[in-house]
């Protein structure tokens, strides 16, 4: 089971990554949107993404509308976002996000949130 994590900020990235991997999850990493977007070009979705809004060259927002209505994909994407951005997050949700989390978050929220889907 492929989770694509697209996350900016280098040590949050770390925790998640090995927070999932410890969970039995395979991990791909975009540390900002291009990356994210690059990935998601070459190899398709993966079985689940979870991405940051703020981000370089591309937001988490663009992720979705990439994920839901070019690739017309259905796949679980939770968004990540720092507190304040109640807006960005209500748009995510619109583009059809499926789950929010806040940071700074426990990780074992992150790891009840990602079960909480069916991945295949």
């Amino acid at each position: 089971m492929k989770i694509l994590i697209a996350e900016d900020e280098k040590m949050t990235l770390k925790m998640l990554s090995m927070r999932l991997k410890m969970d039995g999850y395979e991990i791909i990493q975009a540390e900002d949107g291009l990356q994210a977007m690059n990935y998601l070009d070459k190899e398709g979705c993966p079985d689940l993404v979870i991405t940051d809004i703020m981000m370089p060259f591309f937001s988490g927002l663009e992720v979705i509308v990439k994920i839901r209505k070019e690739m017309h994909s259905k796949i679980p994407i939770i968004v990540l976002s720092a507190m304040g951005q109640e807006e960005a997050v209500s748009s995510a949700f619109e583009m059809g996000a499926d789950d929010f989390i806040a940071k700074p978050f426990n990780p074992t929220e992150l790891s009840a949130r990602v079960r909480r889907f069916p991945l295949h």
